[in-house]
């Protein structure tokens, strides 16, 4: 991980700025931003407690969007997300209502608790920016970035995201426990105050759409993409692997390698950006064949596996 002032210089005042509420979590802070800027989404699996809702909301105050969230429960309609027309009689017509998904940042909390028909529902908007209510389709707003979050330890009463459900998010990545020292932290500054709500913008909405399309134009080194495709199709090939990751993995892949080098304040991306971000982009979108789980076998083992494995392409210069 990249230190602050090595980094891109409005980036890494967002960054900065997410530290001032999340302790010890950079990290995450880091990833959740690739995700942003490649125009993906996140899904935090971790126990409750250790600050995911935190990280979204510090994350939309810090780059000035509008944020919304759902509550995820056995009880959620579809239309509860994407919103609903509603007869008006004084202007005998429909008007349409929208839900919560229509905002920049969306946190989706808890979202294996609800069914898979109100989960569905959020597919549409993470995959095309536009959701579809009663025959008419409605573009979402720009930047569009959903950050799901489930328990990993309470299954009764769940419904566990199907694949392809999994496949629509970028990233997949937990949280983790702070350290001693950190924890030690968080509890000074609580006593204090509640540091989200003094939380300011560090950056604009549009000035964030610029380092969007800024993304775009980092140069990946035609030996890099087969590099991620070799990459990608080892996992599919090994043998501990029912289903590999899909093309969109390698899209994946590569959106989230351009966003981590322009983080780190290079315009172009090296082997290391996507060796650190595979971990975090493939084991999600991998099923592994029942002999193996059984053997202790994990999706995340098979991709530092294949990783270490796959031979790493000697770039020819960096200077293009």
């Amino acid at each position: 991980m990249a230190q602050l002032d090595t980094m891109h210089p409005v980036l890494g005042r967002v960054i900065e700025n997410i530290e001032k509420v999340m302790i010890g979590k950079r990290d995450v802070a880091t990833l959740s931003l690739v995700a942003l800027l490649s125009e993906g989404h996140v899904l935090l699996e971790d126990v409750p407690g250790v600050g995911k809702t935190m990280m979204v909301r510090a994350l939309a105050k810090s780059v000035s969007a509008d944020f919304k969230r759902i509550q995820f429960t056995p009880d959620l309609l579809p239309s509860d997300v994407t919103g609903i027309s509603i007869y008006n009689p004084k202007e005998l017509q429909f008007e349409f209502r929208p839900g919560p998904i229509m905002g920049n940042i969306v946190l989706a909390d808890e979202i294996n608790r609800t069914s898979p028909k109100t989960q569905a529902a959020l597919l549409e908007g993470m995959e095309e920016a536009s959701v579809t209510v009663d025959g008419v389709t409605r573009l979402l707003p720009r930047p569009f970035f959903v950050m799901a979050t489930q328990n990993p330890i309470e299954y009764e009463g769940t419904y566990p995201l199907p694949e392809a459900q999994l496949d629509r998010f970028l990233l997949k990545m937990r949280m983790g426990y702070p350290s001693v020292q950190e924890e030690l932290e968080v509890l000074n500054r609580a006593q204090r105050t509640r540091p989200i709500n003094e939380l300011e913008a560090v950056i604009t909405i549009e000035e964030l759409i610029e380092l969007q399309e800024e993304v775009k134009l980092v140069y990946v080194e035609e030996s890099l993409k087969k590099y991620i495709i070799e990459i990608v199709d080892r996992s599919r090939t090994h043998s501990s692997v029912y289903l590999g990751a899909s093309p969109r993995g390698s899209i994946a892949l590569m959106k989230a390698s351009q966003a981590y080098a322009l983080i780190n304040g290079r315009d172009f991306v090296l082997p290391d950006d996507i060796q650190f971000l595979a971990p975090f982009v493939l084991p999600h979108r991998m099923i592994l064949k029942s002999e193996a789980k059984f053997d202790g076998v994990t999706t995340e083992s098979v991709v530092a596996k294949i990783i270490e494995r796959t031979p790493v392409p000697v770039q020819r210069s960096l200077n293009r």
